[in-house]
């Protein structure tokens, strides 16, 4: 799967990996939902620093089409909330 994080190009996750990413995304959706901007924070960077850990970065050239594509680190909690899906931000 390609994921991009906007902002910072695109990684490569092997599909081994999306049920860690899932309980993560799961964990964020929580903090969302109960409006809680410090554990969202956290939630979100451990989120995406799992993706930056686990995946392979694209060249910045790569023409790819992203899958899967990831707020900011810096996103607000309202922002994310926007883009969650019925599955949160990674289906699955």
């Amino acid at each position: 799967m390609i994921v991009r994080i906007m902002g910072e190009g695109q990684v490569q996750i092997a599909d081994g990996d999306l049920d860690v990413l899932n309980a993560l995304d799961t964990e964020l959706e929580r903090a969302i939902e109960a409006d809680d901007e410090t554990i969202f924070r956290t939630k979100l960077h451990a989120l995406l620093d799992k993706v930056r850990h686990v995946g392979k970065a694209l060249p910045d050239d790569s023409l790819e089409a992203s899958e899967l594509i990831l707020p900011p680190a810096d996103a607000s909690i309202e922002e994310v909330r926007e883009m969650l899906g019925d599955s949160g931000l990674i289906p699955g």
